[in-house]
Order: C-alpha cells, then structure tokens, then sequence
C-alpha cells in the first residue's frame, strides 16, 4: 500500500474541456451540463473560453470527473473526449487568485 502524501489534499488548479459527441445534439448545450456539474460541486470555478478552470484537491479530481461525464452521458453524449490540465504546488494550495490577481 503506498502511503498518502500530504500534497494531495491541498488546492489544485484543474483546467477541464470536454468534447462531447452526440449525434443531432447541440455540443454546447452538453459542455453546459458539465459547467453546472462543476458549479453543483461547490468547489472554486472560472468558466473560460476553452475550458473551466477548478479549485478543488488532487484526491477530489476522480469523483468530479466522474460526476461531469456521467451528466453529460444522462444529456445524451455519446462519445466524449476530455482535456486535463493540473497545476500542483507540493508545499502549497494553488489558487485561481494567484494567477488572476493581476487582470482583475
């Protein structure tokens, strides 16, 4: 068994884009069930013009990943292809504030 190291329970910044697949179904109106996914989550978003930037912990990213494809399965996906992007301080939480302070 290996062991948990403390890192994975601090903030993350997970950037998601899904690409679903559905014939004769708008693509948009299915990316907007994985958008609501994330905002039912609780978690800290930022909705982007390629994709949506979350805040959560690294040991909270399977659930919620489950929980956006099967949505998006429930609205009539048929195919899905989905981009990940993780930034992970090991001594940290990374925060959406740390990189956006500046443009707001």
């Amino acid at each position: 068994m290996m062991k948990q190291s403390f890192w994975t329970s601090n903030k993350i910044n997970l950037a998601i884009q899904v690409l679903p697949e559905a014939e004769g179904k708008i693509k948009y109106s299915l990316v907007d069930k994985a958008i609501e996914t994330i905002v039912k989550s609780g978690y800290r978003y930022q909705v982007c013009p390629f994709e949506t930037v979350v805040e959560c912990t690294f040991e909270q990213i399977p659930q919620l990943l489950e929980s956006i494809h099967e949505a998006c399965k429930n609205a009539g996906t048929e195919k899905m292809l989905t981009n990940l992007k993780l930034q992970v301080n090991f001594g940290n939480d990374v925060t959406i504030e740390d990189k956006m302070e500046k443009y707001r």
